[in-house]
């Protein structure tokens, strides 16, 4: 899901659409088609970024105008594209959440202009902006790679305990879900502050501005992280 300052919207991967509700009383506004498999979403302020992938992980980004949910662009990306973020100016599109090798692409929000393909480990999965940088979950090696933003430079690969699957930036620090439990990451130079062991595996994690919230898979939970 995804929330765009006054609704909320949500990927229905099984059905190649996604769905706009009204976060006031949850009435629904619209379903829009979109593309086979869509998943994590981001907002820029003005329309939604939606990924989509065929069977073969041939993968592409929608641009939705978040006030009607028409389509004004459809862009190439990469092998099986999963998540996105925005940092301010561009979008960032996470490729290979299910595959071995893994890339993410840059690109300008304004028109959907390829601005840079740049190497990951593989399988990433969860990516956030903290203002500089970006951060993505290297699920298939359990670890978290930092790219500038303005050039997507890797400043450096972080191996993180218990696995990696999703991120969230906290105003100071990182934190990393995964099968595990929760890693928090300092935002300097991605030392481990605390590793917090759940018993189970964890994926979701957003930061509300004041707590960190995380799911559990396949087990009808969710935990809440107090900011230290």
């Amino acid at each position: 899901m995804t929330f765009d300052g006054a609704n909320i919207w949500v990927s229905n991967s099984g059905g190649g659409t996604v769905s706009k509700v009204r976060a006031s009383d949850g009435k629904n506004l619209g379903t829009f088609s979109v593309g086979p498999t869509p998943w994590w979403m981001a907002f820029d302020g003005t329309n939604l970024w939606v990924t989509t992938a065929t069977s073969r992980g041939n993968g592409s980004v929608n641009k939705l105008r978040a006030s009607d949910g028409k389509i004004l662009g459809t862009y190439a990306v990469g092998y099986a594209p999963i998540a996105v973020a925005f940092d301010g100016t561009n979008i960032w599109v996470v490729n290979g959440g299910h595959g071995a090798a893994g890339t993410v692409t840059k690109l300008r929000a304004s028109d959907g202009k390829l601005l840079g393909t740049f190497n990951v480990q593989g399988a990433p999965i969860g990516i956030a902006f903290d203002g500089a940088n970006m951060w993505i979950a290297n699920s298939g090696y359990g670890s978290v790679s930092k790219l500038r933003a303005s050039d997507g430079k890797n400043l450096g690969t972080f191996s993180v305990p218990g696995g990696t699957y999703g991120v969230a930036f906290d105003g100071a620090n990182i934190w990393v879900t995964g099968f595990q439990g929760v890693t928090k990451l300092r935002l300097s130079d991605g030392k481990i502050l605390h590793f917090y062991y759940t018993r189970t595996e964890t994926t979701g994690v957003v930061f509300t501005g004041t707590n960190i919230w995380v799911t559990g898979w396949n087990n009808n939970a969710a935990g809440k992280f107090v900011k230290k």
